[in-house]
């Protein structure tokens, strides 16, 4: 199957609920599912204040996602490459320049989380951990689509279970605290809008990183459920965290890991592990996509040329050469300072090559009526 065609046919998992997943994927790494993002960007407007912030990013994220995900199905672009070339002409390369600042970014931000994770729960020096995640998600992007689809099922079905199992243990070991954070918290602030805007414009990009998985979409009408489907996929995880995190307003907003903080409190040793576990597991998957999308982009690029889309060895390099760079990066900075500095700026840049052409040229071509892609004929 080359890099920019269209599968269709997909069943009802791949066709609704495998988009939301892989946009989950994209974004629960690094600072989410440490808790370190939510402690950034919606604890300082207090519970119900960061409830509010995180209720706008997902509203933001449905809508930006559903118009992108039936954009990419009427122009038939499958690859961040393929796609912004449709919507921006030549200002592409602008988007492509943003996208490398956000890879090289994202994953130095998952490889200083995993060398925390590895070191606060094992001990081991922390550029162990921030190894052990590039090697595994080299492993996983040498498969091509079909092992990053598996990847994003199954790892998807421990996080929400683990999740689950968080948010009960919370209630059970600290749930009055939960209350009494609630109850004394006042309205939400000013500051919840901008933390909702802010967290919600540079994780967006997700949307495009997933772009291969939207191949099994068959109609314009699946495009629409599955982008609307992918926001509370996506933050359905982040929102019981926040709600547990609550029980230490405003503590906990000082914490490099909260997860660790709250594991900690809940004194249940063997769920410890297994949340690590499943922190680690959410970083590969949210690396794995990163790494996917360069690599399909690659692809388009060459099949687009007469070439041969690149092979497990291929991607392999590309994916070592970007890994060992971010890596560094991560030994360098540290987790608390690339969330707090480098977010931000993404933010406003993504806005300004992503959501604002989105909203106006894409939205401008999907209300025109474009004609469905046809489908693809077999030889």
């Amino acid at each position: 199957m080359s890099a920019g065609e269209a599968v269709g046919g997909g069943n009802w998992f791949q066709r609704f609920l495998l988009p939301g997943f892989a946009l989950k994927a994209v974004i629960i790494g690094g600072g989410y599912a440490t808790g370190r993002e939510l402690a950034e960007y919606f604890v300082p407007a207090g519970p119900w204040g960061g409830l509010a912030g995180m209720l706008l990013a997902t509203l933001i994220w449905s809508v930006v996602a559903a118009l992108t995900f039936a954009l990419a199905r009427a122009m038939n672009a499958y690859d961040y490459r393929s796609f912004f070339k449709g919507l921006l002409g030549p200002g592409w390369v602008l988007f492509e320049a943003a996208y490398l600042i956000f890879v090289v970014l994202i994953l130095a931000v998952f490889g200083a989380a995993a060398g925390a994770i590895g070191a606060a729960t094992f001990g081991w020096p922390e550029l162990a951990g921030s190894i052990l995640l590039a090697a595994a998600i080299l492993v996983t992007t040498v498969f091509g689509t079909a092992g990053v689809e598996r990847l994003f099922k199954y790892a998807s079905m421990l996080i929400y279970a683990v999740y689950a199992l968080f948010i009960a243990f919370a209630l059970t070991s600290f749930g009055d605290l939960i209350g009494q954070g609630f109850a004394a918290a006042p309205p939400p602030s000013g500051d919840w809008m901008a933390g909702g805007l802010t967290y919600a414009s540079y994780n967006i990009v997700g949307a495009v990183v997933i772009l291969p998985v939207l191949r099994h979409l068959t109609s314009r009408r699946d495009a629409l459920i599955a982008g609307v489907v992918a926001g509370p996929l996506t933050m359905l995880p982040a929102i019981l965290f926040f709600v547990a995190m609550m029980a230490f307003y405003p503590a906990i907003g000082n914490e490099t890991l909260p997860s660790d903080f709250l594991l900690r409190q809940m004194e249940v040793p063997g769920f410890h592990v297994l949340f690590q576990v499943m922190i680690f597991t959410a970083l590969l998957e949210s690396g794995v996509g990163a790494i996917h999308a360069v690599n399909e982009r690659i692809g388009g690029a060459l099949e687009s040329r007469g070439h041969a889309a690149p092979g497990p060895a291929l991607r392999a390099l590309i994916g070592a050469a970007i890994l060992a760079g971010c890596m560094f990066i991560a030994a360098r900075v540290g987790l608390v300072d690339l969330i707090a500095s480098g977010y931000r700026f993404l933010a406003w840049l993504f806005l300004a090559v992503f959501v604002v052409p989105l909203l106006g040229i894409g939205t401008y071509r999907l209300l025109r009526g474009g004609r469905e892609p046809r489908p693809e004929v077999s030889s």
